[in-house]
C-alpha cells in the first residue's frame, strides 16, 4: 500500500466505527414501523458528519409499488430515501449498498444482550442488525468518513445508499436506482464471512392454502382435516428440493456453491391451521421462500413448484375434488451474478487480501440480497463482500466479529480508492 493509502486505513478509528454501529442497532427499525424511518435519519446525519453530501427524500410508495421489480410485504405510510455521497465526477463511481431494517427479534427471553445496542463482549459485537447489516452498512460510512478525514480528493464517487425494505424484496434500493442513484459498480456489504460473492442465488415467497370440512372433535371422521391433507403435499415439496439441488448443483460450473448440501432451499417458514382444538381444521396456510439457482429462469422454477403441488394434489381424492391455492407473494429475490473476472470482483478481492494478508475466497451466496436490483434492474456489475457469518442472523445473540468489522471498512475504503482513483 501507498502513503496515501496508509493514510487513509490509519483514519479508521475502532471506537467510533462501533459507536456508529450502536448508534444505528438502538432503533428497533422493523419495516413499517416509525423506526424505520429514524434509523434513516440517523443513518444520514453519521454520513453528514464524516463530510458527506447527502439526498435523503421522501419515497413516493404508490409509484414505486406499480414497478415491475418493486417486492415488499409490510404496509408503509412513509419510507426514507438515503444516499450518502463523496467525491468529484472526473473518475469511476462506486456504490456502497446496506440495509437499515431488521427482523423482530422475537422472544427477548432468549437473548443474553440487549438486542437494541451494540454490546462489545469478547470481540464480538451483539444486537439485532450488528450483523444483518447495519454492521456492514456502517463499515462503508465509515470507509468513506476516513476517505475524507485523510483530505484525499477522489477523482470519482463514493455514493453510500442506506436502504429499508431489504428483507422483503428490496424497495429501498430500487427507490434509489429510480432516484438516478446508479455508478459503474456496486458492493453490497452483506454478511459473506469477507467471502468475495460474484452471485447470489434467488428466493421467491410464496403461499399454500390447504382446504378441509370442518367437524366436531367428537366426530371428526365426518370432517377433513386440512392439517392432514397438507402433510402429502409438504413430502412431494421436500422431493422436489431434493431433486431440484441435486441437478441444479451440476450447473454450478464455477464450484461456487459446492459447500452446501441444499444451496436452493425450499423452506417453510409458517404454517397457521384450524379454528378450534375441539374443531376439524376446515383450512390451512402455509407460507415459505423458494430457492432459485444463478441461471435459472425464475418463471421456469416457480412452474416446476406448481406442477409438483398439482400433482400431488391430484393424487388425493379430496384434495383433487378440493384443490389447494398457490399464490406467490411478498419477498421477491431474482437471482445475480457478475463475472468472477470482472474489475469490481476482483478489485475486491484484492483489497480484502493488502488489508487481512489472507487470500481471497470466492463462493456463492445462499441468500437472496439486493444484488439483484443492482445487476439485473440497473445493470451495475455488483459482488457481496462483508462482515460475519449470515448463521448468525436472524436468531436471538446476533453479532459478528469486532476485527471483521474493522477488515471490512480497511477494505472498503482500500477498494473505493483503487475504484474511484485520487488526486
Amino acid at each position: 500500500m501507498n502513503p496515501i493509502e496508509e493514510r487513509v486505513l490509519a483514519a479508521i478509528n475502532a471506537d467510533e466505527l462501533l459507536a456508529g454501529i450502536d448508534r444505528l442497532v438502538s432503533f428497533a427499525s422493523l419495516g413499517g414501523t416509525p423506526e424505520e424511518i429514524a434509523v434513516q435519519e440517523a443513518a444520514a446525519e453519521l454520513m453528514r458528519s464524516g463530510g458527506m453530501t447527502v439526498d435523503q427524500w421522501e419515497i413516493d410508495l404508490p409509484a414505486l409499488y406499480t414497478h415491475p421489480d418493486c417486492s415488499w410485504e409490510i404496509p408503509r405510510d412513509r419510507a426514507l430515501g438515503v444516499v450518502g455521497m463523496l467525491g468529484g465526477d472526473k473518475g469511476p463511481s462506486l456504490i456502497f449498498n446496506g440495509h437499515t431494517d431488521v427482523v423482530p427479534a422475537g422472544d427477548l427471553t432468549r437473548w443474553h444482550y440487549d438486542p437494541w445496542r451494540a454490546t462489545l463482549d469478547n470481540g464480538r459485537v451483539y444486537g439485532r442488525g450488528a450483523l444483518d447489516m447495519k454492521g456492514g452498512l456502517c463499515c462503508a460510512i465509515f470507509a468513506a468518513r476516513a476517505i475524507a478525514a485523510a483530505g484525499v480528493k477522489l477523482r470519482g464517487r463514493i455514493l453510500v445508499q442506506s436502504v429499508v425494505g431489504e428483507e422483503e424484496g428490496g424497495l429501498g434500493t430500487l427507490a434509489a436506482i429510480l432516484r438516478g442513484h446508479t455508478a459503474d459498480a456496486a458492493i453490497v456489504a452483506e454478511p459473506t464471512e469477507l467471502k468475495i460473492a460474484p452471485a447470489q442465488a434467488g428466493a421467491h415467497n410464496f403461499r399454500l392454502t390447504v382446504y378441509g370440512a370442518a367437524a366436531h372433535g367428537c366426530v371428526r371422521e365426518e370432517g377433513v382435516s386440512a392439517i392432514e391433507k397438507f402433510v402429502p403435499l409438504q413430502r412431494a415439496i421436500l422431493d422436489l428440493e431434493r431433486a431440484r439441488n441435486d441437478q441444479l448443483r451440476h450447473s454450478d460450473t464455477a464450484g461456487l456453491f459446492s459447500r452446501y448440501r441444499t444451496p436452493f432451499a425450499i423452506c417453510i417458514g409458517t404454517v397457521r391451521g384450524g379454528e378450534w382444538a375441539s374443531s376439524e381444521a376446515e383450512q390451512l396456510v402455509a407460507e415459505g421462500r423458494y430457492g432459485i439457482a444463478v441461471g435459472e429462469n425464475p418463471h421456469e422454477a416457480r412452474r416446476e413448484l406448481e406442477q409438483v403441488v398439482a400433482a400431488a394434489a391430484a393424487a388425493d381424492p379430496w384434495l383433487a375434488a378440493h384443490p389447494p391455492k398457490l399464490e406467490w407473494w411478498g419477498g421477491t429475490f431474482d437471482p445475480a451474478a457478475t463475472a468472477i473476472d470482472h474489475q469490481i470482483v476482483q478489485l475486491s478481492a484484492a483489497a480484502f487480501s493488502d488489508v487481512s494478508g489472507k487470500a481471497p475466497v470466492y463462493e456463492g451466496m445462499t441468500y437472496g440480497a439486493d444484488m439483484r436490483l443492482l445487476r439485473n434492474v440497473a445493470g451495475i456489475p455488483t459482488v457481496l463482500f462483508g462482515p460475519g457469518d449470515v448463521r448468525a442472523a436472524h436468531r436471538p445473540d446476533e453479532s459478528v466479529a469486532l476485527e471483521d468489522l474493522l477488515t471490512a471498512t480497511r477494505a472498503f475504503a482500500l477498494a473505493a480508492l483503487r475504484f474511484c482513483s485520487y488526486e
